[in-house]
C-alpha cells in the first residue's frame, strides 16, 4: 500500500475546443483550490491564439489571474499523462486510453459571449471543480 504522502499526485486534464475559456477557467479552479496536491493541464484540440479576455475578466472579479495563460494543443501524450481527463465540448478529438477517468461537463461555450453569460459559465464551472474535488485522491498533508 503506497503512503498518500509521498504519491505522486492525481493528474487532471482540463479539455475544450479552443482552450480559451472552459478548460483555462477550470485549470485556474483546481489549482487555486487543490494547490500542488493535483497536477492540473488543459488543452485543446484547436487551440485559440489567446485566452477569452472576458474569461479572464471573470476569473479576476473572483481573485484568480488567468492572464498569462495560452492555449495549449490536446496531444496524446497529455492525455495519456493524466489520471482525469475532463472533456467539456471536444468531442471525438479527444483520445480514449484504457485507466483513465473520463468526464464530460456540458458547459456552454463562453467565446463571444458576454461578461453575464461567462460568470454563470465560470459558477458552473466552479460548482463542477468543487464537485470534483470530493472525488479525486488528495495526497494529505502535514
Amino acid at each position: 500500500m503506497s503512503d498518500p504522502t509521498t504519491a505522486a499526485p492525481a493528474s487532471v486534464l482540463f479539455v475544450c475546443v479552443h482552450n480559451a475559456g472552459r478548460s483555462q477557467m477550470a485549470a485556474a479552479f483546481l489549482t487555486h483550490l487543490a494547490g500542488d496536491r493535483i497536477e492540473v493541464r488543459s488543452a485543446g484540440s484547436l487551440p485559440a491564439g489567446q485566452v477569452n479576455p472576458v474569461a479572464v475578466q471573470a476569473m479576476q472579479e473572483v481573485g484568480i489571474d488567468i492572464s498569462t495563460a495560452a492555449p495549449k494543443l490536446l496531444t496524446t501524450d497529455t492525455v495519456h499523462a493524466s489520471d482525469y481527463v475532463i472533456t467539456m465540448g471536444c468531442g471525438d478529438a479527444c483520445p480514449v486510453f484504457p485507466g483513465k477517468r473520463y468526464l464530460d461537463w456540458d458547459l456552454p461555450d463562453p467565446a463571444g459571449a458576454g461578461i453575464q453569460t461567462v460568470r454563470t459559465i465560470r459558477d458552473q464551472i466552479e460548482h463542477h471543480v468543487r464537485q470534483l474535488l470530493t472525488e479525486l485522491p488528495l495526497p494529505t498533508t502535514n
